[in-house]
């Protein structure tokens, strides 16, 4: 079994898409995770029907008791996020701002304020249009611990993997050079880097392999619009070629892309494409290289 993880070093660059497609061609052959937890959106494209879903605890968070509090404000006075403010007489604790230090139960004198459990979201388990299965979360709004619900949509897809012994464990991982970028490499056996043939698209492609490199991970790139800027393209041709990353495909800028989102499917279900041509080859040589 194989883990392989599509990342960029910036968003826009067509990872989620590309990533969509693989598994659209990978079909049963493969467990999908989307690991982008900040804003996971592999679900328009893949139409999951959800089998299973849990609640994502992580963190903790203050809460008040109304009854005990005496109303001193010490809390507040310590709070060096805000997050603790008066409302009808009362001392109250903003979910969102509270960061979970666990400074204002030690200053409490009526010991009225407690520490919980924090639900930072939820993660699914479902049955996707490719005939796999897609693991998939949502962040809820204001919560941090990204990284560690990535690190859980990975183990269960492990799991699930394992279950339905198939070969692939694909990842949509996140852009940027994160933690949950770092969760989401975290024991891949291949990384695909997506990039375009833009200034920005090319410093942040050396900026996230850097990164891929201290993990000691097998990568390939595939260059997204390649045929938007040839001189571009032509300085991440040289990168790849000093660096020893293997250049998996040109996908060129086709409008194909744009029409298959708004009908809410992958390029490789319009066949007739030329960057459904690319992407399927780009698959075809990702297995070899991680037979």
């Amino acid at each position: 079994m194989k883990e392989i993880v599509v990342i960029s070093g910036k968003g826009g660059t067509g990872k989620t898409s590309i990533t969509a497609s693989f598994a659209m061609l990978a079909g049963a052959e493969a467990v999908v995770a989307d690991c982008d937890v900040d804003a996971a959106d592999m679900h328009l494209l893949m139409l999951p029907k959800r089998v299973n879903e849990e609640p994502f605890y992580s963190g903790q968070l203050a809460s008040i008791d109304s009854e005990k509090c005496i109303q001193c404000g010490q809390c507040a006075q310590v709070c060096r996020f805000d997050a603790i403010s008066v409302q009808a007489d009362c001392h109250v604790v903003d979910t969102v701002s509270c960061d979970g230090c666990g400074y204002c139960p030690r200053v409490c004198p009526a010991n009225a304020i407690k520490m919980d459990e924090r639900k930072a979201g939820d993660w699914y388990i479902s049955a996707t249009k490719a005939n796999n299965f897609m693991v998939h979360a949502a962040l809820d709004i204001g919560a941090e611990n990204s990284g560690k619900l990535v690190a859980k949509v990975k183990n269960e897809a492990k799991a699930l993997a394992k279950q339905q012994n198939v070969q692939y464990i694909l990842v949509d991982g996140s852009p940027g050079i994160g933690c949950p970028v770092l969760s989401s490499l975290s024991g891949a056996n291949f990384v695909v880097l997506v990039t375009e043939p833009t200034v920005s698209g090319l410093h942040d492609l050396k900026r996230v392999y850097e990164l891929v490199r201290k993990f000691r991970i097998k990568a390939g790139c595939i260059i997204n619009k390649a045929d938007l800027n040839k001189a571009v393209h032509k300085q991440i041709i040289a990168f790849l070629t000093m660096k020893n990353i293997h250049h998996i495909a040109d996908i060129p800028f086709d409008r194909t892309f744009t029409d298959a989102l708004v009908l809410g499917k992958t390029v490789v279900e319009i066949a007739s494409s030329s960057a459904s041509q690319q992407v399927k080859r780009a698959w075809e040589t990702i297995k070899n290289l991680n037979q």
